[in-house]
């Protein structure tokens, strides 16, 4: 496949008479990247298929609406992380659970997941990173595993980059700490 820039799929999308043809292409610029960033973010890779199939479907169905305020990517990954997000606070609600046990059934599930296959030390930081209050774990995974800049981040959570530095520095102390008493 060509990687097409946003605006060249997006001109595919609106103009070429083919609009499922771009939209497949678009699913597949970005299916992986919003696969792994819905994954550290609810872990399991059941849900996460299930989260990424809602994330197409609602883009899909906004597409033609879609004004180019920000990037085709950052919306997408805005729809992500909303949908995760959703999906976690259902959870909680579904179960009558405190954000703290589910939480803790997240931390299991790094220990037991087949999908985890890295070192103690990465199933370390993938635990500390769930001990983080949800804004917190959002912006420490945007930033250091999708390496995103805090622009980039800022319009996603329409937030601005100066609390994003501040949740990110927080972050990492909380996790720091965290390794360190482990």
């Amino acid at each position: 496949m060509t990687n097409y820039s946003d605006e060249k799929l997006l001109d595919l999308y609106h103009n070429s008479g083919n609009p499922n043809y771009a939209f497949d292409l678009i699913v597949r610029k970005y299916q992986e990247k919003i696969y792994w960033h819905l994954r550290r973010l609810v872990l399991d890779h059941e849900d996460t298929n299930d989260l990424i199939q809602e994330v197409f479907i609602k883009a899909w169905k906004g597409l033609e609406r879609f004004r180019s305020d920000s990037g085709l990517f950052t919306w997408l990954y805005r729809i992500a992380t909303n949908e995760a997000l959703s999906f976690l606070k259902r959870k909680k609600r579904r179960f009558f659970l405190p954000w703290q046990d589910v939480e803790e059934s997240l931390i299991t599930k790094v220990d037991s997941n087949q999908g985890f296959t890295g070192n103690e030390i990465q199933k370390l930081l993938q635990k500390a990173i769930l001990t983080l209050p949800e804004k917190q774990r959002v912006v420490f995974n945007m930033r250091y595993f999708d390496e995103m800049k805090y622009e980039e981040i800022s319009q996603i959570l329409e937030t601005s980059e100066g609390a994003l530095k501040a949740s990110y520095h927080h972050a990492a102390k909380k996790i720091e700490e965290y390794i360190s008493r482990h």
